[in-house]
Parts: C-alpha cells; sequence; structure tokens
C-alpha cells in the first residue's frame, strides 16, 4: 500500500540513491535522501526480504511520527501518513 500510495502522489522514483546515500547510517538516511526514498528503496525492500524469507517481523517500529513530522501540512499526503501508522500499530500489535 505504501507503494502505491507514493505512486499515485509521484514521489515513486525512478532511479536510485547513490550507493553513499543509501549507507548512511542516520535514521532514515534522513542526511542523505527525502523519506520517501527511504521507503521506497530501503524499507519496502527489506520488507518484502522478511516476508520471502518468513523472517521476524520488526516490532514496535514507529515511522509514522516522521512521516507526520516531514508532511502533515500537506493535506495530499494525509492517505500515505495514515497508512504508515496503520503499519506502525500492525506492527506493534502482539504476536
Amino acid at each position: 500500500m505504501i507503494e502505491r500510495e507514493l505512486k499515485s502522489l509521484g514521489l515513486w522514483a525512478n532511479k536510485s540513491p547513490s550507493d553513499e546515500a543509501m549507507s548512511d547510517p542516520t535514521p532514515f538516511a534522513c542526511q542523505s535522501m527525502p523519506f520517501e526514498h527511504w521507503l521506497q528503496f530501503i524499507f519496502i525492500p527489506k520488507m518484502s526480504i522478511i516476508v520471502i524469507e518468513r523472517t521476524s517481523l520488526p516490532q514496535n517500529i514507529a515511522l509514522g511520527p516522521m512521516a507526520e513530522h516531514l508532511w502533515s501540512q500537506q493535506p495530499k499526503m494525509k492517505p500515505l501518513i495514515t497508512i504508515i501508522y496503520q503499519l506502525d500499530e500492525r506492527l506493534s500489535e502482539p504476536r
């Protein structure tokens, strides 16, 4: 759903960030790429691998506050922020 929403908002990039940006150790690689690129090129691929390999999902993630911090003043971003908060909630549920 995040991918679909990023695409509908025109935020889906056609070109990958540089190797340097991809190795940025800061939270959400915030010093080298926008959050939407982090979602596309780091978060979504890592989650896909977890699902394919059937390994444990992350628990207690908090992507929603970052999305809200960055995009809360843009009404068109509200659906994406909501989707991200829903993911946070689902991954934080007891298993």
